[in-house]
């Protein structure tokens, strides 16, 4: 048996329980988590937000595990290795989206809280091509949140190939933003950080930001930006928000914001200006994104709790009251 702590029904705090120790089927690997990061989708899903939450729920999918037994088809000699698993734990491996490098975009994905049991445990079962293995220089007790709100912000820039001479704004200066400031300064852009708390403008500017300017200024910064990397939730003058954008501009949307987005056609259609956004990324840019974090010293900046104070940390998170994400040790 293994201990798991698990939402008993939606919105419930989290009990801790046990359930049978997970066996790897093929291709798969057992991680003993040492480290969980708490991200604000676990919120999401321990509240049914979604609509596809199931209970008894286990969150967690920020981990930071040792391989402690494999399945057919994985090398034994990964045993001992330590590994970080994301939102993601499989795909199929065989679809046209698999083969081209897209497996984020899989539709058999299997996420790891949704349907199966996440990481607030002592082990969890994972395909050992979404278990990244961690380079030399990434501390394994910090690293828990760059597997889940790392590589959402590293996406626009790696995936999309944004120049290094591109002018980024980013909305939200929190467990996302505070990450994608430090990836769009290192990856050589001006950076712009937009906030509703100027208190934080110091700190932003110690994570990257050449810029710090006030959300409600935002109808006052047109044309500015050629990037827009949205991490809030909330709804937000859109109007204004393309307006800031440089002609083929793009605003790139990771706030997962529950009313729909108003945008009018000629927001969009005179300077040819675009919306994305993206879930996640492939185990080849999660791979690129730590071998980058590494060569620029790039962590999250987190508090630590141990695992049995976890209720601690997600009624904290609820409020807001956490710079800027927090990690569970086992």
């Amino acid at each position: 048996m293994i201990s798991v702590w698990q939402a008993p029904s939606a919105g419930a705090p989290l009990e801790c329980g046990q359930r049978p120790a997970p066996e790897p089927a093929a291709d798969e690997l057992v991680l003993e988590v040492m480290h969980c990061g708490l991200c604000h989708s676990d919120l999401s899903m321990i509240g049914n937000h979604w609509g596809v939450s199931r209970y008894p729920l286990v969150p967690g999918h920020e981990v930071i595990g040792r391989v402690t037994a494999v399945g057919e088809g994985v090398d034994p000699g990964l045993i001992g290795d330590v590994r970080g698993l994301g939102w993601i734990s499989g795909s199929c491996n065989h679809c046209s989206l698999c083969l081209g490098g897209d497996q984020n975009l899989c539709t058999s994905l299997e996420a790891t809280i949704v349907g199966r049991q996440g990481g607030f445990a002592s082990h969890v079962v994972a395909r050992q091509d979404w278990a990244i293995p961690l380079p030399p220089g990434l501390d394994p007790a910090d690293a828990g949140p760059l597997f889940c709100g790392g590589i959402t912000v590293f996406a626009p820039l790696v995936d999309e190939a944004v120049s290094p001479t591109a002018h980024v704004a980013v909305v939200g200066i929190g467990g996302l933003g505070h990450i994608a400031l430090q990836f769009a300064r290192a990856w050589g852009c001006e950076v712009t950080a937009i906030t509703t708390n100027l208190a934080k403008a110091e700190q932003a500017r110690r994570f990257g930001a050449h810029h710090v300017e006030e959300l409600e200024m935002l109808p006052d910064l047109q044309s500015r930006f050629d990037l827009v990397i949205n991490t809030v939730n909330h709804p937000l003058d859109w109007s204004a928000v393309m307006a800031s954008l440089r002609p083929r501009g793009r605003l790139h949307q990771l706030g997962a914001v529950l009313e729909p987005i108003q945008v009018g056609a000629f927001d969009l259609i005179p300077a040819r200006r675009s919306i994305t956004g993206s879930p996640t990324s492939s185990p080849a840019s999660l791979q690129k994104m730590v071998e980058f974090c590494v060569r620029h010293n790039i962590l999250p900046l987190v508090e630590h709790l141990p695992m049995d104070q976890v209720n601690v940390a997600i009624q904290r998170l609820a409020k807001g009251d956490v710079r800027y994400r927090f990690v569970l040790d086992a």
